[in-house]
């Protein structure tokens, strides 16, 4: 395997296509070093793993990002809101499992005096996934 790019040195390269070069040489570089070490099985997994990843990678390179338009992308955004109100409720939901099953001991004053960060953390999480949400719905719909 070699680490350079089989793509010719361009001075217009695109964001995707220099994220896909810079990846594959540090891809082919770290499997080069790892196949020999790891058993047989493993190495052919990482094979074929980094094969599906250059696939993956050259069909994402060959997408032109000045032709998406606002509205194509708004569905995405709202998606990505709601991922971090979920991510947000989900992180606080594992929190309290957490402190309820090996924390017993604590009273909800003293969980949070303990984990205060934590609540602040997750709560942040919800909030900026709240803010995007909010975002999209004032957002003139003719964008």
């Amino acid at each position: 395997m070699k680490c350079e790019s089989d793509a010719p040195a361009s001075s217009e390269q695109t964001a995707l296509v220099i994220l896909r070069d810079t990846e594959r040489s540090l891809r082919e570089t770290t499997v080069t070093i790892l196949a020999p070490i790891l058993p047989e099985p493993l190495a052919v997994r990482l094979g074929e793993a980094s094969i599906l990843a250059d696939a993956s990678l050259e069909e994402l390179a060959e997408i032109d990002l000045d032709s998406i338009s606002v509205q194509e992308l708004r569905p995405v955004r709202i998606r990505m809101g709601l991922l971090w109100v979920g991510m947000g409720a989900l992180s606080m939901l594992l929190l309290l499992l957490y402190l309820s099953a090996l924390h017993s001991e604590f009273s909800p004053g003293e969980q949070i005096y303990h984990y205060w960060h934590h609540y602040v953390w997750f709560v942040s999480i919800g909030i900026s996934g709240m803010f995007m949400l909010g975002r999209e719905a004032l957002r003139p719909p003719d964008e």
